[in-house]
């Protein structure tokens, strides 16, 4: 069965490659695709189009199926107003959700360059069960020449879901990973599409941040994403994260079934839970903290295996790689720096050498690196080093600028805040933050200075030039080398500019590599 699905997959992609290869813009502001013409917003030397179908809306009987293709449409589609998010339990940031969600956004440059543009396909974060690819401005992508790509694709248990009697009663087999299809099914459409927007097919940069990141390594390690994209950026990626294992999500979701009244594996049980509100399925979402959180998942089909089996064997896309996370990626538990002994505690007798090492003998900073290093830093290092034993390039970078605006306030850069910096939107004047959304007792965003400009200058001019060629280069700055048996070199992007930090935090990060390679031979062993 899972042969069929994938051969399935890889002739459908070949025809809707065929079928778009033809279509070029069409007049100012207008793009002409597969599906339909489309009437942008021209602004600025840049044009905008948002709110494009890439998939049929997942409604009815297509929840919880594989992504189905987009309706066409007569006529010219206003593409002007971004589509809804899809359905979140995180509270979205006021935007409209709907369960009809499979949507996404071009920035193009308005002028055609000789050469198809480099694209650059933007995956968003929010742990699997929030976010948006509206949220994000590709302008200044499409001022330096990229045509970029923003998605949405299905979150919580909408987007991934295990349920037995979907397993037994879908076209396509026992799926669970919807939402990495609909990014399957995204990228798919880019090959085919972009063209008609001054990009080219056959330079596509996937990237994302946090569970948009993890989404990216599972795009490496999946085989239904094989040859759908040619380069991958994973911004704070949880390489070594496992994610559920299809008994476990299976559970998860059968337990969770019964609490809407819905029992069972047969055909009545799967009609009855596509029949249930789309609200219903948010319910009760775990948190990105929790042991059940919802997300990717161990299916043998999309999913085959975890990332971190995948890139020790190999298995992994062999395209140029940038990977990497930020000094302070601990704000995801605010609790690490209120009760640092919460960690520290677990160290039994290596406790106290722990806070040396780590923290310079400050037990919350030592907390914190912990916290930072064991499940996103040392992980970067691990992908980039199995990425060149297979010859392939791979970068390392490490975030660590904060603005003079805040250094005094917190202990370091936090989940996601170099993301300003890569999409080069840092804000041009005081952004006063609601409640909801203040960090560490920060009210207010301070207007970018030379210097904060000066560093968002420059990660954006990298991560630009390696969409061009698969290497970063020196991009204004630096020349940053790949990873090699010779040593680990990172690219930290500090108070002091992008500097190149030879085999960084090496000692640190030796002792989380051995203690992970510990834990996977412990595994490989009760496996056996």
């Amino acid at each position: 069965m899972q042969v069929k699905i994938i051969m399935r997959l890889v002739v459908a992609a070949a025809s809707v490659l065929a079928a778009g290869a033809c279509f070029a813009q069409n007049g100012p502001g207008r793009a002409r695709i597969a599906d339909g013409e489309l009437q942008g917003a021209l602004s600025g030397g840049i044009v905008t189009f948002k709110g494009i179908p890439y998939a049929a809306p997942p409604v009815g009987e297509f929840r919880w199926r594989a992504p189905q293709p987009a309706p066409r449409w007569r006529g010219v589609r206003d593409a002007t107003i971004a589509s809804p998010d899809c359905l979140q339990s995180t509270g979205g940031m006021g935007h409209a959700e709907s369960e009809d969600c499979l949507s996404l956004n071009v920035w193009a440059p308005a002028t055609r360059a000789r050469t198809a543009a480099p694209v650059m396909v933007w995956i968003h974060g929010g742990g699997f069960t929030g976010g948006s690819g509206s949220r994000y401005n590709g302008a200044a992508f499409a001022r330096d020449g990229v045509v970029l790509v923003t998605i949405n694709y299905r979150l919580g248990r909408l987007g991934f879901f295990a349920h037995p009697a979907l397993a037994a009663t879908n076209p396509e087999g026992s799926l669970a990973n919807f939402g990495l299809m609909d990014q399957i099914a995204a990228l798919k459409w880019v090959r085919a599409n972009i063209s008609a927007f001054g990009g080219d097919p056959r330079n596509v940069t996937i990237f994302g941040e946090s569970a948009g990141a993890m989404s990216v390594n599972y795009l490496l390690t999946s085989p239904l994403a094989r040859g759908l994209f040619d380069k991958a950026i994973a911004e704070s990626g949880f390489a070594r994260a496992d994610g559920s294992s299809l008994a476990e999500a299976r559970a998860s979701a059968t337990s969770f079934a019964k609490t809407l009244g819905v029992e069972g594996d047969g055909p009545p049980s799967a009609k009855a839970l596509r029949a249930l509100p789309a609200e219903a399925m948010i319910h009760d979402t775990p948190s990105i903290a929790s042991s059940d959180m919802i997300g990717p998942i161990i299916d043998g089909v999309v999913a085959k295996e975890t990332v971190a089996t995948a890139f020790s064997t190999g298995d992994q896309a062999h395209v140029p790689f940038i990977v990497g996370g930020n000094s302070f990626e601990a704000s995801l538990l605010p609790g690490v720096l209120k009760n640092p002994e919460g960690v520290l505690s677990r160290l039994g007798g290596k406790r106290d050498g722990a806070v040396v090492l780590f923290g310079g003998g400050d037990p919350a900073k030592a907390a914190a690196n912990i916290v930072t290093l064991s499940p996103v830093i040392e992980p970067d290092r691990f992908q980039a080093r199995e990425d060149a034993k297979a010859g392939v390039p791979a970068f390392i970078y490490y975030f660590s600028y904060l603005p003079l605006s805040v250094r005094s306030r917190v202990i370091g850069v936090g989940h996601g805040w170099e993301i300003a910096y890569v999409f080069d939107t840092l804000p041009k004047v005081d952004i006063p933050l609601p409640p909801s959304r203040q960090l560490n007792g920060i009210m207010v965003i301070a207007a970018a200075t030379p210097e904060d400009e000066a560093v968002s200058r420059a990660v954006h001019a990298y991560w630009v030039a390696f969409a061009r060629t698969g290497y970063p280069g020196a991009a204004g700055g630096p020349s940053w080398p790949a990873v090699s048996s010779a040593g680990d070199p990172v690219m930290e992007f500090g108070t002091d500019g992008p500097v190149v930090r030879p085999d960084f935090k090496k000692v640190e990060l030796d002792i989380f590599a051995a203690r992970a390679d510990q834990a996977s031979g412990s595994d490989q062993s009760g496996q056996r």
